[in-house]
């Protein structure tokens, strides 16, 4: 995947191949529509509206909205009270699978979602060749905006790379081998067609399953300000309008965990894509500072093996 950065008022441009997507092209060796009215299949076991419930996650974890119409167990507080999340530690992984071959992406990090910053390491998987992982990337996650540290392939390594989100074909749901924290759960503002699965456990903490399709274009319309961009640009560029899901909340109505299903075609087949978001350790402390415009790298970058996804968006540089 190739990014093109330009400098505003007709500077230096540079063509740089974009990080994580083409460099799981390159490790693999290559490389449903849901309409209708919206409804919500309600299960009376749930005790609560199952449609609700999942377009309020975004807000809950934003600390814009109490878990208000969600459900108790044992101890917990009683439905309408304040549950403010605020920022979580994240694990995250991606799976492509293209060409008969499956590459898995893993994450970890922090996230703040009131501000919609955050800080995780990205683990590329071995070559198919059998050689080492790949370092680490460092991903800082801001609104309409990725900087990745670690990026190799000729970039200084006190350097980061910066790309316009908004310009992605894919707003970033799939490009950074991660999934913005924010923009998973904004996503859910988006479903159409929910159904409660059932309760289950989750890292010891009893969840509430639901399963169903989301519309990227409502999903785009209905979001945050600052989330606004990259889902827009999502709604453009993906091979569908719709994404299934299955997503589970705590007794709080907070996001515990999110799965999403893509398909997504720049040049050549498309790529299925399934992107797990999981979280945990709410009220995590985090501090991002974004890099100044003197630390952001604006020369050529070569990346990718020939015949990789490849794709052209502008952003521009240090902005």
């Amino acid at each position: 995947m190739v990014v093109q950065q330009h400098r505003s008022g007709g500077g230096a441009r540079a063509v740089c191949a974009l990080a994580v997507v083409g460099m799981m092209a390159a490790t693999a060796g290559c490389s449903g529509g849901g309409g209708g009215a919206d409804r919500a299949m309600a299960d009376e076991r749930g005790g609560a509206d199952s449609l609700g419930a999942v377009h309020r996650a975004a807000a809950v974890l934003a600390g814009t909205t109490s878990g208000s119409g969600t459900w108790t167990v044992a101890g917990a507080a009683a439905p309408g009270a304040r549950s403010v999340a605020g920022s979580a530690e994240v694990r995250t992984s991606m799976e492509t699978a293209a060409g008969g071959t499956r590459v898995t992406i893993r994450g970890r990090g922090t996230y703040d979602f009131r501000n919609q910053v955050g800080r995780l390491k990205v683990v590329l998987p071995e070559d198919v060749a059998g050689e080492d992982e790949h370092r680490p990337i460092t991903e800082l996650l801001a609104p309409g905006a990725l900087y990745m540290m670690n990026r190799g392939a000729g970039v200084p390594a006190d350097k980061w790379v910066r790309i316009d989100t908004t310009a992605l074909e894919d707003g970033n749901l799939v490009t950074g081998g991660v999934t913005d924290p924010m923009a998973a759960a904004e996503l859910l503002r988006g479903a159409r067609q929910v159904t409660y699965v059932g309760r289950t456990e989750l890292a010891g903490v009893t969840v509430r399953h639901y399963r169903g399709t989301s519309d990227i274009g409502r999903a785009a319309r209905e979001a945050s300000p600052k989330s606004h961009g990259a889902l827009a640009a999502a709604a453009k560029g993906f091979h569908t309008d719709t994404v299934q899901f299955d997503a589970y909340l705590d007794e709080q109505g907070r996001l515990r965990k999110v799965r999403h299903r893509f398909s997504f075609a720049n040049e050549g087949p498309a790529v299925q894509v399934v992107s797990t978001t999981l979280l945990y350790g709410f009220g995590a402390p985090l501090s991002v500072r974004l890099p100044d415009d003197r630390d952001i790298y604006t020369g050529k970058i070569q990346q990718g093996q020939p015949g990789g996804t490849r794709a052209r968006v502008r952003t521009k540089a240090g902005t």
